[in-house]
């Protein structure tokens, strides 16, 4: 499977694993690096640089594969560009960027051989990426889990037209959790895909609460609802209680103060550590509906290329289909 992704990232599948706030450390990157994806930490999950540091030195010794620092933006309360001249010092020259205007650190990155990925969910955010040097995007749809775009763009409709709007490489994301949804995005002209919620039900993901887990296997692509759609930000999440709570909050018309306190990272943590479904929330793609086992790494991404295979020997000589037939 090589593709300008894989050779960008210096990767062997065109797998990039998502930044996963409070879920992407060091256990599951290094997983999803030795199998032969793009494992990535986040520093949402840390609350200043040294722990990153820390992070980023026991990523190291557990996988010698590349593998990146995911920076979510919209969390104001991290020292962003104290983390990424942190990750610099480290020796990270993969870097990833979500939910926010990446210029200012775009810029931080000059003149380093550092790789710059942003995600995008419109045509507009794709191409002012790659005018502001990205070296390739990353394109959610709107069946994503956490944050998505507020246009609603589903990924079927979304990657062609990002595809044809720049020169850089483009990785497709939302829905996706398995080998068809691999070739659905070669399909589409994606050169690789990002997975976040499919990596939650992983045996490395070890900080997901096993009722955060079971959410997800058991859940069909129905059981996830958008929040925080009333002050511009939605996001994709379980459906449970609390998210409903989160919901009938929204409705009253009260903008953030009347949401402040149900969408905070402690009450994102309350469910995804603690399993806490009636005072807490979790992010979810509606790929839920494709998740029935939690697997390794390994595993996932042994089914993922059988599944990739068998397509491509389905319709690999599209001159044996007959209309009608």
């Amino acid at each position: 499977m090589k593709t300008r992704i894989t050779e960008l990232l210096k990767i062997k599948l065109p797998i990039i694993q998502g930044g996963l706030a409070y879920l992407a450390y060091a256990e599951l990157a290094a997983a999803v690096s030795n199998a032969g994806g793009l494992g990535q930490i986040s520093t949402a999950s840390f609350h200043d640089r040294e722990a990153l540091r820390e992070e980023i030195r026991k990523t190291k010794s557990m996988t010698s594969k590349p593998f990146g620092v995911n920076f979510p933006i919209g969390h104001s309360s991290r020292p962003i560009r104290e983390m990424l001249e942190t990750a610099l010092e480290e020796g990270v020259n993969i870097f990833s960027f979500t939910g926010g205007n990446p210029e200012p650190y775009l810029r931080m990155l000059d003149g380093t051989d550092a790789v710059k990925l942003v995600l995008v969910s419109t045509v507009r955010q794709a191409q002012k990426a790659e005018s502001l040097g990205a070296d390739a995007v990353m394109a959610v749809g709107q069946e994503g889990g956490g944050h998505i775009g507020r246009e609603d763009t589903g990924t079927m409709v979304l990657i062609p037209r990002v595809v044809d709007s720049v020169s850089i490489p483009v990785v497709a994301a939302g829905g996706i959790a398995d080998g068809r949804g691999l070739m659905a995005a070669f399909a589409l002209g994606a050169e690789g895909i990002e997975m976040g919620t499919r990596f939650i039900a992983t045996k490395e993901c070890v900080r997901a609460h096993p009722k955060y887990i079971e959410a997800i296997l058991k859940g069909t692509e129905t059981d996830t609802v958008v929040i925080k759609r009333s002050i511009g930000t939605p996001g994709r999440a379980v459906r449970t209680p609390f998210v409903q709570r989160i919901l009938d909050a929204e409705s009253t018309g009260g903008g953030f103060e009347a949401i402040r306190d149900q969408v905070s990272g402690e009450r994102n943590r309350k469910f995804i550590h603690e399993g806490d479904e009636t005072e807490g929330f979790g992010w979810a793609g509606q790929g839920i509906g494709l998740i029935r086992e939690l697997l390794s790494v390994q595993e996932l991404f042994d089914r993922m290329v059988r599944e990739a295979a068998e397509v491509s020997r389905k319709w690999g000589n599209l001159d044996t289909v007959r209309p009608g037939e």
